[in-house]
């Protein structure tokens, strides 16, 4: 299911996060909703002591511009208007899409279907994320994607904080 690995250092906490699959027939959805909440509260619970970096495979893409084909995967699993009201409400308590704040285009993605050879085409989705408090923006260096890199369904993605 869904899991999280939380480290302290000095001046703040990194959480690693794979969040749950809604999966293909939405039946995980509710749980889904579920771990989004109560991950959220532990987020904020921690942003109270220190700013937070969460990163890892959030299992949703939060705009149209974060997968090849929007409309036609309104309402899949990992595009459900609910699991995208969850990222809006990471977005609404005060963290950034380190990503967004450097790149507002379109045709950036993380993950892609082995199955239908959608990498070599480029037809995938953004759902790994690497997120911070908003008072650690003004040392947001940068943000990337690292699509080149291969080993799995996924690519990685980082960040550099000054």
């Amino acid at each position: 299911e869904g899991r999280a690995l939380t480290t302290e250092y000095d001046d703040f906490y990194l959480v690693n996060v794979y969040v749950p699959n809604a999966q293909r027939s939405l039946a995980r959805l509710p749980y889904r909703q579920k771990w989004d909440r109560d991950f959220l509260a532990y987020l904020k619970k921690l942003k109270r002591r220190k700013p937070v970096i969460f990163c890892g495979d959030f299992n949703v893409a939060h705009k149209e511009i974060d997968l090849t084909h929007p409309k036609a995967n309104k309402n899949t699993h990992g595009f459900t208007a609910e699991e995208r009201a969850g990222f809006d409400a990471f977005m609404a308590a005060g963290f950034v899409d380190t990503f967004r704040e450097f790149e507002t285009d379109g045709g950036h993605y993380t993950w892609w279907s082995v199955a239908m050879r959608a990498r070599e085409r480029n037809v995938g989705w953004r759902i790994d994320y690497v997120m911070i408090s908003k008072n650690l923006r003004a040392r947001l260096k940068k943000a990337f994607i690292l699509p080149d890199v291969m080993g799995s369904d996924h690519c990685p993605v980082g960040i550099e904080l000054l």
